[in-house]
């Protein structure tokens, strides 16, 4: 456990910011979910929704740390591929 004050005042920051990045992650995977359900539905006027409102969340993580840009880039490609291929 922490001894110095600073210490013990860092462990509460982290312990705070750590909540914050869960929910924010949590936010994040419940977008990403209805994307997937939509895909799976096979209804792709609902994934096309569901992938619009994706997006912006997905790169609001990445530019908050908590995924990578290159994972947040690639997740929305590969999805709007899926919604797409739907079409075809």
């Amino acid at each position: 456990m922490a001894n110095t004050l600073s210490a013990k005042k860092a462990a509460r920051k982290i312990a705070r910011q750590t909540a914050v990045n869960k929910s924010r992650r949590s936010r994040m995977r419940t977008f990403l979910r209805k994307v997937e359900e939509a895909i799976a539905s096979g209804n792709q006027s609902a994934a096309a929704e569901a992938l619009k409102a994706a997006q912006p969340e997905l790169h609001r993580a990445a530019s908050n740390g908590i995924v990578h840009r290159n994972m947040a880039s690639r997740k929305v490609s590969r999805l709007a591929g899926r919604v797409k291929a739907m079409g075809a």
